[in-house]
């Protein structure tokens, strides 16, 4: 585009302006006019161009892309997005947990990993993480969680005292510690690091048989980590590694992809099963349940514009097609109301009209009015009506998945399983899964974590939860945080 072509820039109504570099004043030297609307719409607009930021997950950026179908999983599930050879458009947003929209990328931290399928059927969302279980498995325990690895009310810094606080008296987080502590607390990039739901779902077949299932998109690129000293080198020269890593890589056609995986559990499996399998904070043995490939996520355009199509992106656990159903994981169903309602709260009532979080197929809601409606509203505006309005299609979806359940109502935990122990699998991982170099990384990792101001008890207790996990591990991370210097 040559200069005399170039665009005329306008008002939001669309009415062109007289200036882009001085504003509207009685003579040269006098002042600024209250008429001058454009001046007016600039500033007020740029008062209001930040949106509230996420509460968890502030942190993060993301791409869009195609999924498609490489396998047949059609004898367990019926949802249209995983028949065979199905191509679906998709986007996906990559984060930080723990810190806000400032922080450095590199950060020891979870990193979230949500994907939004624009399918046939409408919209389904995943929220999953790069690790496959949780610190949690209670949702009233989720909140006080995020608050433990946030800022300090009095200093507002963030507190390694608060949060192992909070872990050494919630030991059902030692699995998830323990991922953290070790090489996939830093992935090298966002590419080079698996994609877990963590949450069991329910599959279910056109015939109606029902199934569990965990879903796993294993990196195409690779594993790879940054260690400690890396990380905090990067963080002081590149707060945004990760973010910029992935817009160039895609920018340069190095399309990066991961291959979805299931484990599927047969649906009477879980009753008699040795772990819970609806506990988050546990992963089923490949042993037991293998892995079962379903098909290939490829990454291949990016954001036009960050603000609009990312940090508006909302993902919510409660958009599941026909086929796929939730199962008795409490955090699963907590978030199944928790999410749209920070969205709605974030981003007002109407946030699903916001074309990035919008269905491909064509939506026929009584959902009404509201701050920010953008669609028509056609009357009938109410159901039942007589008067041509959508109607419930109960002889196709009628009869949600589900299961049974009884007994009276109590506050407690899950009811334990054969083999069910907070720190067992994480025992597990530290002496059968890391290699020698991996283990003494994961002592130094934790060590260097607690001399930061971890203080009597709680250091105490964190050196028995690492015993606790593993004798020796725990032993070594003692000598090396009493060790003098």
């Amino acid at each position: 585009m040559t200069g005399t072509e170039r665009r005329p820039t306008t008002t939001d109504a669309g009415i062109p302006v007289a200036s882009d570099e001085h504003s509207l004043t009685v003579g040269p030297n006098g002042p600024i006019l209250l008429q001058d609307h454009y001046l007016i719409e600039q500033m007020a607009n740029f008062n209001r161009e930040r949106i509230t930021e996420r509460q968890p997950h502030a942190k993060g950026a993301g791409a869009f892309g195609k999924f498609v179908v490489t396998n047949d999983v059609s004898a367990y599930t019926k949802a249209a997005v995983f028949q065979p050879n199905t191509e679906t458009d998709m986007m996906i947003r990559f984060s930080t947990v723990a810190g806000e929209r400032g922080s450095p990328d590199t950060w020891r931290d979870p990193r979230g990993f949500a994907v939004k399928f624009y399918t046939s059927e409408g919209n389904y969302d995943m929220v999953g993480n790069n690790t496959p279980v949780f610190f949690v498995r209670d949702p009233m325990k989720f909140q006080h969680f995020i608050r433990s690895q946030k800022r300090r009310a009095d200093t507002n810094l963030r507190d390694h005292d608060m949060q192992w606080d909070f872990w050494t008296l919630s030991p059902e987080s030692a699995h998830q510690v323990t991922w953290l502590m070790g090489d996939r607390g830093i992935p090298k990039t966002w590419r080079h690091m698996n994609g877990y739901s963590s949450h069991t779902y329910m599959w279910v077949n056109a015939h109606g048989e029902k199934f569990w299932i965990k879903y796993h998109f294993k990196t195409d690129q690779g594993i790879g980590f940054l260690t400690e000293q890396e990380a905090e080198q990067i963080a002081g020269r590149d707060v945004d590694y990760h973010t910029r890593d992935l817009y160039r890589s895609i920018e340069q056609g190095d399309y990066p992809s991961w291959t979805l995986y299931v484990q599927i559990m047969p649906f009477a499996d879980a009753d008699s099963y040795r772990f819970n399998p609806f506990d988050l904070t546990k992963v089923w043995p490949h042993g037991d349940y293998p892995l079962h490939e379903v098909g290939r996520m490829t990454l291949d355009r990016n954001p036009t514009d960050f603000h609009t199509e990312i940090e508006q992106a909302a993902f919510e656990p409660n958009n599941m097609v026909p086929g796929v159903g939730p199962s008795p994981d409490k955090m699963l169903i907590a978030r199944l109301f928790s999410y749209a309602d920070a969205h709605r709260a974030r981003l007002g009532v109407n946030y699903k009209q916001i074309p990035v979080n919008g269905a491909k197929v064509p939506v026929h809601s009584y959902s009404k009015d509201g701050v920010m409606r953008v669609e028509n509203v056609t009357d009938p505006v109410y159901a039942p009506n007589s008067k041509d309005g959508p109607q419930a299609d109960t002889a196709n979806y009628g009869d949600s998945p589900g299961w049974h359940t009884s007994g009276d109502m109590v506050h407690a935990p899950y009811a334990p399983h054969r083999d069910d122990d907070d720190f067992v699998q994480a025992g597990t991982m530290v002496r059968e899964v890391l290699d020698d170099a991996a283990r003494e990384r994961l002592v130094s990792n934790v060590a260097g974590h607690l001399s930061k101001g971890v203080t009597e008890p709680v250091l105490q207790r964190a050196f028995e939860y690492w015993r606790n996990i593993d004798k020796d591990v725990g032993d070594r991370i003692e000598t090396a945080v009493r060790s003098p210097g």
